[in-house]
């Protein structure tokens, strides 16, 4: 067995999982970022620690292959934090490769890094001279098969030591232990007799790779379907009613709510995509199947613990004679012919700048067609899967919503530009508050993207804030952003860019599209904050009926 230093010797264990690393080089981490080189794994340089993380974790939520993010320890790690909180928040697979303190004891300058990561939810494995590679091994395993983050921390004092030499242990054969008779049964037979079901997939059933087995029942019963914003357009087709929640449109949300049956495929019914407890009806049925264990949420009537895919094969057999539902689908796209769509946006607004609504629908129109979007958390986060079309589930990377964080859209913009292979061109949608929290890598996506939009909805003030405390008569004084040319940071890092102030600026953007669209376009986009987005009303309001209950 080749010799290998500790550091070389996690390199080659990762070498056989993944093929790529992003980070920012440190004392605690050169030796590994030396041994990744030379064993062929591509290190994608980020500027912000945070960033080695996010970047990992979009590369990942755009190709469904597991990424490295590596930082050196102390201040380095604690850098990453806040995406390695997001990460485990979202149940996102992810390796932070990371320098700690000397095996012999702590320095003056440690913190104990462990803890801090148990505090996140987030395992750490610490390599030894024995065992890095079984070590960094089980590391690996433990992220994919629990889908979270995972910290593998290398000591200072063995990183440049000699590994021993080791005969890593056989992975045991994965086991089928779900139960596709009895509760699978008892779903069928509900299925059966509903005369307006409804499928509303999530992200579980995308990567179960469910889609083909989901679409045929949903034919066979004459069901509805639907998708949470992380399956968007996953069962797009006859019946598809769009995203569940706050994106969703009213007309779609009142035929959910009429829906006497739901099958929830992989979705946790979070309170968004509920709508705060009024998507369905309250004489509904809900049947959830998911990998969890256990319920996710109290509306569920009937859990059944299973692979989706596997699931929806074992309904199709057992639903082999039954007849689709009839005039529900015939009356749904009656409904939504007569309904409201989004509102289209003005002409006009009270400050003279844009209305987000009009900007996001003619971004539309002008973006490639083979589009992957990235967007930071914040209250323009629901104007792309309201208004742009976006083709696959895969191509809606939405980042800080499990965490409810800003300012991780730029790094998570370079891990999914890595990751795209295809020619399509990666789409981030910023605020202008995460965006100067994440601007040390706009020069990161400069240098990564092949073709890149990035669209940023200036409104010079913390958005979400404004329109929460602010209309409360909270001084609006901290939630205010001197405008930022973000134009001209872009030009001076080699993007090209334009300040969009009518819609009709945006033929720059349709220029640099129609010359071949190479490289990194920054469209700065001075938006009005007078345009409060729906699903932000809808947690507004929510919030406020709940405070009524309890002081009640």
């Amino acid at each position: 067995m080749t010799t290998l230093t500790v550091s070389g010797r996690v390199a080659q264990v990762l070498s056989s999982y993944l093929s790529d690393v992003f980070g920012v080089m440190g004392n605690g981490n050169v030796y590994f970022l030396d041994a990744a080189e030379k064993l062929g794994l591509r290190f994608s340089p980020v500027r912000h620690e945070g960033a080695a993380i996010a970047a990992a974790d979009a590369y990942y939520r755009t190709s469904g292959r597991l990424a490295a993010g590596t930082t050196t320890y102390g201040p380095g790690y604690t850098n990453a934090l806040t995406a390695l909180a997001e990460a485990v928040q979202a149940q996102i697979p992810v390796v932070l490769v990371t320098g700690d303190a000397p095996s012999s004891g702590a320095r003056p300058q440690d913190v104990d890094q462990a803890a801090i990561a148990a505090g996140l939810g987030a395992a750490t494995f610490t390599v030894t001279r024995d065992a890095a590679g079984s070590i960094t091994q089980q590391a690996v395993e433990y992220a994919l098969t629990k889908r979270t983050a995972v910290v593998i921390a290398i000591p200072y004092d063995l990183a440049a030591l000699e590994a021993a030499d080791e005969e890593l242990p056989e992975l045991p054969a994965a086991k089928v232990t779900d139960d596709v008779d009895g509760g699978l049964g008892q779903a069928a037979r509900l299925l059966a007799g509903a005369k307006r079901p409804l499928i509303l997939a999530g992200r579980g059933a995308h990567l179960a790779g469910a889609e083909p087995e989901l679409r045929k029942l949903a034919d066979r019963l004459g069901a509805l379907t639907a998708g949470t914003a992380l399956a968007l357009n996953l069962l797009n087709g006859e019946g598809y009613l769009g995203v569940a929640g706050g994106f969703g449109t009213d007309t779609a949300a009142g035929l959910m709510g009429e829906a006497d049956v739901v099958l929830v495929a992989g979705a946790s019914l979070s309170p968004f995509t509920m709508r705060f407890g009024h998507l369905l009806g309250p004489d509904s049925t809900v049947i959830q199947i998911d990998t969890a264990l256990q319920p996710t949420n109290p509306r569920v009537d009937l859990f059944v613990s299973a692979d989706v895919k596997c699931a929806a094969e074992r309904l199709l057999c057992l639903l082999e004679d039954r007849a689709a539902a009839e005039g529900w689908r015939a009356e749904a796209r009656k409904r939504l012919a007569e309904g409201s769509a989004h509102h289209p946006g003005s002409d006009e607004t009270p400050d003279g700048r844009l209305d987000p609504r009009s900007l996001a629908t003619a971004l539309n129109a002008v973006l490639p067609e083979r589009r992957t979007v990235v967007q930071d958390g914040g209250h323009f986060i629901g104007w792309a899967p309201m208004y742009w079309n976006i083709p696959r589930p895969q191509d809606l990377v939405m980042v800080g919503t499990a965490f409810q964080s800003i300012g991780l859209g730029l790094a998570s913009a370079v891990g999914a530009a890595r990751a795209l292979e295809d020619g399509r061109t990666l789409v981030l949608a910023s605020g202008d508050g995460g965006f100067l929290m994440g601007l040390a890598d706009l020069e990161s996506l400069i240098g990564t993207a092949k073709s890149a939009v990035v669209v940023i909805y200036n409104d010079a003030a913390y958005g979400a804030e404004i329109h929460q405390y602010g209309s409360q008569g909270l001084t609006e004084k901290p939630m205010l952003i001197p405008e930022v040319d973000f134009s001209g940071v872009a030009r001076a890092l080699g993007a090209e860019s334009a300040v969009i102030r009518s819609l009709a600026d945006l033929s720059a953007l349709t220029e640099w599209i129609d010359a071949g669209a190479k490289g990194t376009f920054v469209a700065d986009c001075r938006i009005t904050s007078s345009v409060r987005a729906p699903w932000l009303s809808e947690w507004m309001n929510a919030k406020e009926a709940a405070k009524v209950a309890v002081a009640g």
